[in-house]
């Protein structure tokens, strides 16, 4: 079954490119519209075509696709890449999965680590319904929604494993290290999809750390995967699949802690959230950061001291710091 059209597409353009752009909606059969902050705006009965003043161009309709392929890539970007990518680029569409994690750099909440599948078909659904690096993703509520059209796409070839706030600072204790700590959760993704895919002959994830510890946290099955550790992963469509699954997790982690204690938990580490949790611990007492926080961020320091506290409050498994960066002159 041939995988649904694209029905949005955004490049940003040189110099150059833009001058061609404009020079192409200006001489064909495109319609001028207004769009705020565009250089130049024009429409079709069935496509939209902006360019902003960023350089970005966006084109959407139920015939950009054909209009990249048959107007913005041969006469303004001067490449062929729409409807050409497994051509181009066919290890994209071999059987694989994507390893991608959320809430790493959040002191609130769990880390979740996803796993996620792609084949050459659900590649290109999965393209086509918009998949992409959840960082890339400006809402909370469009992450939620693709996540649902992706965990009901795949049924039940994807994995999420959540370590939470309290399973997450026994780990660390254990640990000292968040990268040992992601090698064993990319681990345990990739062998739980591997129970739903035990074919799978390929796991692709973002460059974080040693690949070789990943390996030695792997069982037998495990073992025989070829792990492919790459800068930008998430480009991969299977990578970006688990980055959206992962982000989608943590978002709903944070609303059950929300409804647990009635306040707000924001994301990342700012004044906002150490505001959060200075008040949280106000409530609770400072015990409360190891069933909420992930008590190694130098956050946690900067709560208890601001409060006149000290790190014994939390008792043995509080007690572990993040080790400073130390900048090592290369050889």
């Amino acid at each position: 079954m041939d995988a649904p059209l694209k029905t949005s597409f955004t490049y940003p353009l040189t110099s150059d490119q833009q001058i061609l752009l404009t020079e192409v909606l200006q001489s064909g059969n495109y319609r001028p519209i207004v769009v705020p902050y565009a250089q130049i705006a024009a429409e079709t009965d069935t496509c939209k075509i902006i360019l902003y003043q960023s350089g970005k161009c966006l084109v959407q309709g139920r015939t950009a696709q054909e209009f990249v392929t048959y107007v913005l890539e041969p006469k303004v970007l001067g490449h062929v890449g729409v409807g050409y990518e497994e051509m181009l680029n066919p290890e994209a569409y071999a059987p694989h999965m994507g390893i991608d994690e959320s809430g790493k750099g959040d002191f609130f909440g769990p880390l979740v680590i996803a796993g996620a599948y792609a084949d050459k078909e659900l590649a290109k659904t999965m393209l086509a319904m918009g998949v992409k690096d959840s960082k890339n993703i400006s809402s909370d509520k469009k992450a939620h929604q693709l996540a649902r059209d992706i965990r009901s796409l795949l049924g039940k070839r994807f994995s999420i494993v959540m370590i939470g706030p309290q399973a997450y600072n026994r780990l660390y204790a254990k640990f000292r290290s968040v990268n040992a700590m992601l090698s064993w959760g990319h681990a345990r993704a990739i062998e739980n999809l591997l129970e739903q895919v035990p074919g799978c002959p390929r796991a692709i994830s973002d460059q974080f750390g040693d690949k070789e510890q990943v390996k030695r946290a792997l069982m037998t099955r495990g073992r025989k995967v070829e792990l492919v550790q790459r800068h930008r992963a998430e480009a991969d469509v299977a990578v970006a699949a688990a980055s959206i699954l992962a982000r989608a997790a943590f978002l709903s982690a944070l609303d059950k802690l929300h409804k647990d204690y009635g306040k707000k938990f924001p994301k990342g580490a700012s004044d906002q959230v150490k505001a959060a949790a200075e008040d949280l611990v106000k409530q609770h007492g400072a015990g409360i950061l190891l069933k909420t926080a992930k008590c190694h961020f130098r956050t946690t320091d900067q709560v208890l001291e601001k409060l006149a506290l000290k790190r014994a409050a939390l008792g043995r498994e509080g007690m572990i710091k993040s080790k400073p960066y130390t900048f090592r002159r290369p050889a």
